[in-house]
């Protein structure tokens, strides 16, 4: 006598799991990569006498001018 043998059903069943991400489990990693980098590829020089500022200090300008006005 030998034992019978299962055999796996041709189509996985269904586990009703969504594996779809949303946009943003994407796009803010995607941000926070591209804002480190612009940290460490920026100037090494201190341009605060200077009067230029650098890509950093303009993003965080923009981003107060654009947040600032919706503060209360």
């Amino acid at each position: 006598m030998s034992a019978r043998t299962r055999t796996r059903p041709a189509h996985p069943v269904d586990s009703g799991m969504d594996v779809r991400l949303p946009w943003w489990a994407v796009v803010l990693p995607t941000v926070a990569f591209a804002a480190l980098l612009l940290l460490l590829t920026g100037p090494t020089d201190a341009h605060a006498e200077s009067g230029v500022s650098g890509p950093v200090s303009q993003v965080v300008e923009l981003v107060h001018r654009t947040f600032g006005d919706a503060a209360p």
